[in-house]
């Protein structure tokens, strides 16, 4: 066959469609901590609409409540899980050598 009349077939690739994060009846508000929580990073950062398969408006919304929350304080703007401690085998020294004369 010609490569001109060659004709392209689709591929009939089985997926599952996943469901929306946010349901029609969830209400997007600062108090709604489970909610809210589903979109933030371990590191408290607010994730992507990308991320997230948010629809913009939802985005908008859900970015305004974690501000709020944030403000407000049932949200910490940092998530201090992880406590950074540094141990003494990591302690700089000063690297002064003392001479014996």
């Amino acid at each position: 066959m010609d490569k001109s009349k060659r004709i392209f077939l689709k591929s009939k690739r089985s997926f599952r469609r996943r469901l929306p994060p946010i349901q029609s009846g969830d209400r997007i508000d600062y108090r709604n901590m489970s909610l809210i929580s589903r979109f933030i990073s371990e590191q408290g950062k607010i994730l992507s609409r990308r991320v997230n398969r948010l629809t913009l408006k939802q985005q908008r919304l859900i970015t305004i409540a974690i501000k709020q929350a944030r403000i407000l304080s049932p949200l910490p703007f940092l998530n201090n899980e992880k406590q950074f401690e540094r141990s003494e085998s990591t302690a700089r020294t000063t690297g002064l050598i003392t001479r014996k004369k």
